[in-house]
């Protein structure tokens, strides 16, 4: 006993004497940023904005500001933007700030906290405000999304503006002048007036103006659509404005169904602001009143090679209804500088996505059949992400926040923001449970219409809760709605909801060829998708694009950072590959790969036998099922 006291001694007498480290204490955060109050600004705001340097992609800003008083102020450039659940504002591209008052400068001090906020002392006997600044856009795609192209742009306010904190936004008054290329034209929500080379806009609120982003260029064409909605198409290329009568016909039929659908119409005006360009980046944001959507050439010209990106602009006017007019209450916020939290994004996103797909196949954008196999690639990749067993999928909605699109190794394994299709799958189940509970009386089309078809032109927001999504569903159908989605959303679960098909008419299968639908979607990434078979897809050259988790391509040890040099002895090819996974079908050796990365190579064997594997929705028995009836045009 002793001996053991003698060594406890020594061992204590030789350990560091902690007490002496240094041991500081935190600094508080100064926070000197006003909350927003629901009051009126005194004064309107100003900003005019010089567009017309697009080689370089610069715009210039002049901006007043009245104030009421002298003492401390902050200035904010929006951060947390609406439709983006995320702090994304580009005040990294924010340049030559300058501020003034009677011909005086003013110091300014950026908050060490809050990056987007500006703190001035304004001097005694200032009436306003006079700012200056650039707000430099990418002139490359690794600077971020490119928005100023030489025949095009898409101005978004909140790069060219700062507002004062302290008041709500939708109590902010501003007007908008800016200055476009000569001989463009420029359609924005907000009407303007031209007046020499300037689009003089209205006046409004801040919180309208950032709602209310403007597409310009060189090439223009307009389609009514509707008495209140229009299709605004810019190109880079004049020949990409060659739409057919059918297809336009087809967007009409979209705003006639999506109205039909939700019986009230949250806009005066509705603007689609359409770019096709392969110079300024894509983009899918939804407004009260407009939508911008960006997308590659081809979208009329290639029209028949596949249903390409055609799904977007039925999921963005659908947000005018789901997400503008109703939208999750923890997710609004009073001002842009408010965090938001995105709890409910499986709802704002994911019925949103719900009803994309089901208006694209009930106005004709995509065929039904296209439809149908789109849905099972959605089916397909969910049910191969087995991530789905430790994480649920209520916390990919803070996804925006973590990750901010950010490209990731190991999505089957991470996931990223699967509320939109899983969400898609859960509002097709509650659609079946619908018909079966109902004997086929009800729909999803009965709750679209309880949930957001009140108050016909009201394009300000109404904000829900989960229990008023659960009350909306009980008065249409009795049923344990809390459980069943609280069980879909914050439980883990094995496999992905399926019975939404299975229960409406479909079940998910498996071919050795590939749907149209597949086809176009691999010729569009341009990649060779074997994730359902070797679990891999490959890009230009051979290089991996994504590895399935516990996939037999996971079990080599392949990863994102291996190029597949040569396929069985020779040289790489996609046909090469496939070649070699249905050759393997009837064989009992494994397929072989030589794999570089970086100066390394290695020879791997994938040990799999079951063929080309694709995705495709199978009926189930004869007639008209619960999915058909709900693709179906009204």
């Amino acid at each position: 006993m002793r001996r053991v006291f003698a060594i406890s001694a020594l061992l204590l007498a030789s350990a560091p004497v902690l007490a002496q480290n240094s041991a500081p204490q935190p600094l508080p955060f100064d926070n000197d940023i006003p909350a927003a109050r629901d009051i009126d600004y005194p004064g309107v705001l100003k900003i005019k904005v010089d567009a017309t340097n697009v080689q370089q992609a610069i715009y210039r800003v002049k901006e007043t500001v009245p104030v009421a008083a002298a003492g401390p102020m902050t200035l904010l450039m929006p951060a947390w933007l609406p439709g983006k659940h995320a702090a994304r504002g580009e005040v990294e591209k924010l340049t030559g700030l300058r501020i003034s008052a009677n011909g005086r400068p003013i110091a300014w001090l950026r908050d060490p906290v809050d990056v987007w906020a500006f703190h001035i002392d304004v001097p005694a006997g200032a009436k306003q405000l006079d700012i200056e600044f650039q707000f430099t856009g990418a002139t490359e795609s690794n600077q971020g999304r490119v928005s100023i192209a030489p025949a095009m742009l898409n101005l978004q306010f909140e790069q060219v503006s700062l507002y004062p904190a302290g008041y709500f936004t939708r109590r902010i008054p501003i007007e908008a002048t800016v200055t476009y290329p000569e001989g463009w034209t420029a359609v924005s929500a907000l009407p303007a007036k031209k007046q020499g080379g300037d689009y003089v806009y209205d006046r409004t609120t801040y919180n309208t103006l950032i709602d209310s982003p403007v597409f310009a260029g060189r090439y223009y064409r307009e389609w009514k659509l509707s008495d209140r909605v229009d299709l605004n198409v810019f190109a880079d290329d004049p020949a990409e404005l060659e739409a057919k009568p059918e297809q336009i016909e087809a967007h009409r039929n979209l705003v006639t169904q999506a109205v039909k659908l939700f019986g009230a119409q949250h806009y005066d005006q509705y603007e689609f602001l359409f770019a096709i360009t392969d110079e300024m980046g894509g983009i899918g944001l939804e407004h009260h009143r407009s939508s911008e959507n960006g997308v590659k050439p081809g979208y009329f010209t290639k029209w028949n090679e596949g249903p390409g990106s055609r799904n977007l602009l039925p999921h963005e006017f659908t947000h005018s209804w789901n997400g503008k007019f109703r939208r999750g209450a923890d997710l609004w916020t009073p001002d842009f500088r408010t965090p938001m939290r995105d709890s409910l994004l499986w709802v704002y996103e994911g019925q949103t996505q719900f009803w994309g797909y089901v208006l694209q196949a009930r106005s004709g954008i995509v065929s039904k059949q296209d439809t149908l196999d789109m849905l099972a690639g959605i089916a397909a990749n969910l049910d191969h992400r087995p991530a789905r067993s430790w994480r649920p999928l209520i916390d990919t909605t803070n996804d925006p926040i973590i990750s901010a699109r950010r490209p990731k190794g190991w999505v089957s394994w991470q996931r990223s923001e699967d509320y939109y299709n899983e969400g898609l799958l859960i509002w097709m189940e509650v659609d079946s449970i619908l018909r079966q509970q109902s004997g086929g009386s009800k729909s999803m089309d009965d709750f679209a219409r309880a949930f957001f078809g009140m108050r016909d032109g009201d394009w300000g927001t109404l904000t829900y809760r989960f229990d008023d999504v659960v009350a909306t569903l009980n008065a249409i159908q009795p049923y344990d709605w809390a459980g069943f989605l609280r069980k879909r959303v914050y439980e883990v679960s094995a496999r992905a909801p399926l019975t939404g098909f299975t229960d409406n008419g479909y079940r998910l299968v498996y071919t050795a060829e590939p749907t149209t639908a597949f086809r176009n979607g691999e010729k569009r990434s341009g990649a060779t998708d074997l994730s359902y078979s070797i679990g891999l897809s490959v890009g230009k050259g051979g290089a991996i694009n994504s590895v399935i988790w516990d996939s037999p391509a996971f079990e080599t040890g392949l990863d994102v950072g291996d190029t597949i040099v040569a396929v069985e002895g020779r040289e790489y090819s996609d046909e090469r590959l496939k070649e070699a996974v249905t050759l393997a079908k009837d064989a009992k050796a494994p397929i072989r790969l030589l794999v570089k990365n970086g100066t390394r190579y290695r020879e791997i064997a994938i040990d799999y036998h079951d063929g080309l594997r694709y995705p495709r929705l199978e009926k189930i028995g004869t007639g008209e099922g619960g999915l058909d009836r709900l693709l179906a045009p009204r």
